[in-house]
């Protein structure tokens, strides 16, 4: 991990659990609309999601669970017309930082912390704390 830190000065590697008070544990959703007139707003309330997020360029809606709900809400979803792709549990940020606020340098610091996270094989999952 000696190269991460390289790569990363301006913030480092905590031991396990150390920064997860920062983070929300949550079951997270990926899904498509099966029909056109899917409403993810509705589709959330309807399968006990605690949040949504729309459709990306890639027409996925994220649906944010509580960590316990994720199998409930992961088959409640097709019933209000949307084809679940995939379901995990994960970690989001609780205070997202806005890349715009970050000097050039410091976003490609992130960026290749990130990559080199991404390239180790016993990292699984990466969601950064970077909104927008």
């Amino acid at each position: 991990a000696s190269d991460m830190r390289v790569l990363f000065r301006k913030g480092q590697l905590g031991t396990s659990g150390s920064v997860s008070w920062d983070f929300d544990h949550l079951g997270i959703i990926e899904a498509e609309a099966a029909r056109k007139d899917a409403d993810p707003e509705l589709a959330a309330i309807e399968a006990g999601a605690q949040d949504f997020h729309p459709a990306d360029e890639d027409g996925l809606v994220v649906f944010l669970t509580d960590p316990t709900d994720l199998d409930l809400v992961s088959r409640a979803l097709p019933a209000q017309g949307f084809t679940v792709v995939s379901a995990k549990l994960g970690y989001k940020p609780r205070n997202p930082i806005d890349p715009g606020s970050l000097s050039p340098e410091h976003l490609e610091e992130v960026e290749a912390f990130l990559a080199a996270l991404d390239a180790n094989e016993d990292v699984q999952n990466v969601f950064a704390g970077l909104g927008g």
